[in-house]
């Protein structure tokens, strides 16, 4: 209570917001929208809840697809009174999973054999955390801390695409009651290589209700979006300003953490992510992954090293041949339980690359050559180099600036403990 004859002070003015605040704001709030505008889309392809859709080999669209792998994709909605029960057939030899994500693009669960060693196949029942819902008695329930999440289920190819397909098929869902259908977020669907700008804030409330960020300790950067969101709503002025910190601050951070994908390790012209699939506070990294690769899985399942740069740390073109050799006692096999591959995206959407030979990988299946030494040289060029094997070459446009992504499906050895990067790729021509 303040006395009688003496003056309140004046109160105190709210701190502006920095431009780091904006960019590093933005940056955590686009990693939402990005999950957000593929559920758009997927729902006016046609997707429904609890349904599963069986695509084609090869026929996804997103950055960085994996094409070793028959995809099945759904949405899942939960609630208090309706779990989903997961229908996994019987699969030997051959590598698969079940993978849930949150709307931020978190891994929550996966069903394969590494998770389940002993029940690798039958019905699994996905129920909200704390519900209290009966499930079938032959039914393992799986708990998920959010009521709607992403599935990606894969099959591998292997050596025999149309048993992959044929198991791929097998794969249910069905809900056990009347689940809650949730609305689809209404946020911007922008291009990839056309990010919103201070319009991103205008889907901060549909954004971050619609979908919740789990990791705890990111609290006050949501804090810090809604502020930014009211601060834009009705002044023009500082509408203006907050639109072209996003041009000026956040899309260049954005940029510069890409060639290390946020707080990763690049060697060998090879950046490899420190976190993947489950990212606590690196909601840079997660981002980066939203935008470049959605749907990343977890590094218990699966490594992604990203190469750009040639030895001399020149960008790959399709201009130029660029060989990359594994001696014997360091081949690709030997760091991948399951399989490897390796392919080919632009730089501005993250997709394959077209070719008159229609071959977008390679990996085991493609019947790559080895040296009589052992080593094995995968080759990457227009045109097939003379003494390239054709299982060792993958084709690139001329004139394309590309990407390389190599996978490691069940990470061994330094793969998985992160002391291995691929070698260099080294200029031929």
């Amino acid at each position: 209570m303040i006395a009688a004859g003496t003056v309140a002070a004046p109160a105190k003015a709210a701190t502006p917001l920095s431009d780091e605040d904006i960019s590093q704001a933005y940056i955590y709030l686009l990693g939402r929208l990005l999950v957000a505008r593929q559920q758009q889309l997927d729902f006016q392809e046609g997707f429904k809840w609890n349904e599963l859709i069986h695509r084609k080999p090869g026929a996804v669209d997103w950055p960085n697809p994996n094409l070793d792998v028959a995809y099945s994709e759904a949405w899942v909605a939960i609630d208090e009174t309706s779990c989903t029960i997961v229908t996994v057939p019987e699969i030997a030899g051959r590598y698969y999973t079940v993978q849930f994500l949150n709307g931020w693009g978190e891994t929550l669960a996966n069903i394969n054999e590494r998770v389940f060693p002993n029940r690798r196949s039958g019905d699994f029942a996905m129920c909200l955390r704390g519900a209290k819902v009966e499930v079938p008695s032959d039914a393992l329930r799986i708990d998920l801390p959010v009521p709607h999440s992403r599935v990606l289920a894969r099959v591998a190819l292997g050596d025999d695409p149309d048993r992959a397909v044929a198991l791929q098929q097998m794969f249910t869902l069905r809900a056990t009651g009347t689940p809650k259908l949730p609305d689809i977020p209404k946020t911007p669907i922008f291009e990839l290589e056309h990010l919103p700008g201070v319009e991103a804030f205008d889907a901060a409330a549909a954004g971050l209700e619609s979908g919740p960020d789990t990791n705890p300790g990111l609290e006050p950067l949501r804090a810090q979006v809604r502020s930014i969101a009211t601060a834009v709503r009705d002044n023009p002025d500082e509408r203006k300003r907050v639109d072209g910190v996003i041009k000026q601050h956040a899309f260049p951070d954005l940029a510069k953490a890409g060639a290390t994908i946020g707080h990763g390790i690049v060697h060998n012209g090879w950046a490899r992510p420190g976190v993947v699939g489950e990212y606590g506070l690196d909601y840079l990294t997660r981002t980066l992954v939203n935008n470049g690769g959605i749907w990343a899985n977890i590094k218990p399942e699966v490594l992604y090293y990203r190469g750009g740069k040639d030895e001399s740390g020149e960008d790959l073109t399709g201009d130029h041949v660029y060989k990359l050799t594994f001696p014997k006692d360091a081949l690709p096999s030997r760091f991948a339980k399951y399989f490897w591959s390796v392919i080919a995206v632009d730089n501005v959407h993250f997709r394959v690359l077209p070719n008159p030979s229609k071959r977008y990988l390679l990996n085991e299946h493609t019947h790559p050559r080895y040296a009589a030494d052992g080593s094995l040289t995968l080759y990457f060029a227009a045109e097939k180099p003379a003494e390239a094997p054709d299982g060792n070459w993958l084709p690139i446009p001329k004139g394309q600036k590309y990407r390389l992504t190599f996978r490691f499906y069940g990470p061994l050895d330094g793969v998985a403990n992160g002391t291995y990067w691929p070698p260099a790729l080294v200029k031929a021509d």
